[in-house]
């Protein structure tokens, strides 16, 4: 089943967290956003070589709005992984398919093509009441701002999602998909890395792997993601990457033995029943009729 390179994707994002979070005590965040792009334009350019796939791209400005969202959510999420725990950073982060659920629902709603029902509105609403237990009591308050960041990353993660899904149906390769966007992740990280001028020489080797790790890590399971969600059930494979929550909160404990409150635990599986519950409670039709914008 080809929804299953999602599950293969969340454990390589799983990896990619682990190595970003060790990664942030050297490097700033624009520098880690630039190697891991630029990794990428090179991997991608080597795999379109080999399976004689061409970058040349008849859609140019989806992929620019794709790179767009795509990197600012990045940016986003890489910063928080730096400041908080990593389960609780990547929980947040992977509300992403319950805003899918939600944008698919209310923009087919807005056309008509689908009706008002109470599962959907209350699974969303109980994936909150799963936040509000994630982050209360156990979260200092100065860690409230960057929790809300997090949100507002998976909100623009699942954005992307839905470009990436529409970009697949009208025959876009995933190579190419992931290629751009990495090159925009490049571009974006240096111009930044410019303007902060805030680099950090390359003195270690340990570093410079966390780095390769972080490209390697992202890259692969940017192709693995893109390709679940062009091929696979978009429903089953939005549910299959909360495998990433798992992954992410096993190695939070085993590397850096983090510590939350049993309240916390039980709105990480809150947020994980809702959100597989909101993405089977909407139809597989809804995210086919984006391909049409």
């Amino acid at each position: 089943m080809q929804s299953l390179w999602m599950l293969l994707a969340s454990l390589l994002f799983a990896l990619m967290g682990v190595c970003v979070k060790l990664a942030s005590d050297i490097y700033t965040t624009s520098e880690i956003v630039m190697y891991r792009g630029l990794f990428g334009v090179i991997f991608l350019f080597c795999i379109s070589r080999i399976n004689s796939v061409s970058l040349k791209t008849s859609m140019p400005l989806r992929h620019f709005g794709r790179g767009l969202v795509g990197v600012i959510a990045l940016w986003l999420w890489f910063y928080t992984i730096g400041k908080l725990p990593l389960a609780m950073a990547n929980t947040l982060n992977y509300m992403s398919p319950i805003w899918i659920a939600a944008f698919l629902f209310f923009y087919n709603w807005w056309r008509g093509k689908a009706q008002f029902a109470l599962g959907l509105p209350g699974a969303i609403v109980l994936s909150f009441v799963g936040v509000i237990f994630l982050l209360q009591p156990s979260m200092q308050e100065r860690q409230i701002p960057t929790a809300i960041i997090s949100l507002a990353s998976g909100m623009l993660a699942a954005l992307a999602y839905l470009q990436v899904r529409a970009m697949g149906l009208l025959g876009e390769p995933e190579t190419r998909v992931v290629f751009y966007f990495s090159l925009t992740s490049a571009i974006s990280g240096a111009v930044a890395g410019v303007i902060d001028q805030d680099w950090h020489v390359h003195t270690s080797f340990y570093g410079a792997t966390l780095l390769l790790a972080v490209g390697f890590f992202a890259s692969t399971a940017q192709l693995a993601m893109t390709r679940a969600y062009r091929l696979g059930n978009p429903l089953v494979t939005a549910n299959l990457s909360y495998s990433g929550i798992v992954f992410s909160s096993a190695a939070g404990v085993i590397i850096w033995h983090d510590k939350l409150s049993i309240l916390s635990w039980v709105g990480i599986a809150i947020i994980l029943l809702s959100g597989i519950l909101a993405t089977y409670i909407h139809t597989k039709s809804t995210l086919p009729l984006l391909a049409e914008k």
